[in-house]
């Protein structure tokens, strides 16, 4: 991991290099993406079909890509009380948060006597994409579900793979809790295409979300503008402001808590204090051995942990626009003094009893959120994610009558004959 300190003086050449660092997949896909869309754009099913045996080693035909509502009704039933439970109570959470968001309608009329508005309606159809690759998450079923179904979205179509046939049940539960019983055991940049443009089996959405490997990042980017996407997900990353009131193992498990997500994910820890910053290093050390992840995690900590230590929290602050991370713990007896500066974080987690594996599960707001420095421009995945909104304007004689002139003289300066011809023909006299 790396070590910084602001008062150095190589200490800006070595932030931009963290800042810089490739954690992003270097494999080069795009022709293989291309090539795999092209032959289910050409042959629907069959090439499915094909690319399923090939990459997860599963024969299907097309009556089996769709996953019946008895293997559903099975997973359900095969989940422990507990636990379900504990799903439950995830699902209700996220809901009533997202529900919270949703939009009114705007209808408002001018002095000129124009009326205008905005009105909101649900996307007709949605695709969920769930990894099924090094882990399966239900909870990422739950957050990418919960707001689409709430939106009022008419139809939404998941797609898993299952590798060797396995699929996990607390997927399948999840998706039930969630409201939706369309789901494909089918994954890769062939479910990607599948859904931008629809098989004998599968119908085509109007937008795509949900996480996966290099080859469903890249398939999402070449249907972009045939149906939307979300973003293009990239490696989890943590940023973590605390100081030396803290327990060093609980910053550490925080850390440790992103590291196991990937190899290519990022935990940063900024404190003012050195010893303490010294501290956490040595309890991440001891902490990993422990975990079931512990080669992943300490090969994450490795390669992309830092510990940076800062004079005051207004520098703090300044590095964090600058990382703008996917996740910001703010671990100080006073964290809203600081939050309210910050102004580039995907999601914010402040004080100590609020660990960003809170919000991977049961806070409520959405765990979808930007990476690689996307902060800086995106947003996490919400209700707005699955709605459109329409504007709409009318007017009467006079209010035409009032802005109409305006209009004509801007058209013709335009050299838009019709245009101004459209609007002067129609004012009175």
């Amino acid at each position: 991991m790396i070590r910084l300190w602001v008062g150095e003086a190589d200490f800006e050449a070595r932030f931009l290099a963290l800042l810089s660092q490739a954690r992003e997949t270097t494999e080069t896909v795009d022709r293989a993406v291309a090539d795999i869309i092209a032959a289910v754009r050409g042959r629907g099913d069959a090439a499915v079909i094909a690319y399923t045996a090939r990459f997860d080693r599963l024969v299907l035909t097309a009556d089996r890509l769709r996953i019946s509502l008895a293997e559903i009704d099975a997973a359900v039933a095969s989940i422990p009380g507990e636990l379900a439970a504990a799903l439950d109570l995830a699902a209700r959470r996220i809901e009533v948060f997202h529900r919270a968001q949703m939009p009114q309608d705007l209808r408002m009329t001018d002095a000129a006597g124009v009326t205008m508005g905005m009105r909101w309606t649900a996307l007709d159809a949605v695709g969920l994409y769930v990894p099924g690759g090094k882990a399966a998450y239900p909870s990422s079923v739950l957050m990418n579900a919960v707001p689409a179904v709430v939106a009022g979205v008419g139809r939404i179509a998941m797609c898993v793979p299952s590798p060797d046939g396995v699929l996990n049940p607390l997927v399948l539960a999840a998706a039930r809790r969630a409201g939706v019983t369309e789901i494909y055991r089918i994954g890769g940049a062939q479910a990607v295409a599948a859904l931008a443009y629809g098989t004998e089996s599968v119908a085509a959405v109007d937008r795509i979300v949900g996480p996966g490997n290099a080859y469903v990042a890249e398939a999402k980017r070449q249907v972009f503008g045939r149906v939307g996407i979300d973003n293009i997900a990239g490696p989890s990353e943590v940023v973590v402001l605390a100081d030396a009131s803290n327990d060093p193992r609980l910053i550490a498990v925080d850390l440790l808590a992103q590291a196991e997500h990937d190899e290519a994910a990022q935990s940063v820890l900024i404190t003012d204090d050195a010893g303490f910053g010294d501290a956490v290093a040595a309890a991440v050390l001891a902490e990993l051995p422990t975990l079931s992840r512990s080669a992943i995690a300490g090969a994450s900590w490795a390669a992309h942990g830092a510990v940076i230590v800062v004079e005051d929290w207004d520098q703090a602050v300044g590095l964090v626009d600058r990382l703008a991370p996917e996740h910001l713990q703010l671990m100080l007896p006073e964290p809203e003094a600081v939050f309210a500066k910050v102004r580039h974080a995907g999601a914010v987690f402040l004080g100590a009893f609020c660990p960003e594996a809170i919000g991977d599960y049961v806070a409520g707001p959405n765990h979808v959120l930007p990476t690689g420095r996307t902060a800086r421009f995106a947003s996490g995945l919400s209700v707005f994610d699955f709605l459109k909104r329409t504007t709409f304007v009318s007017s009467t004689q006079a209010g035409l009558d009032g802005v109409g002139p305006a209009a004509v003289l801007l058209a013709e300066a335009e050299g838009l004959g019709a245009h101004a011809r459209s609007v002067g023909l129609r004012l009175g006299g």
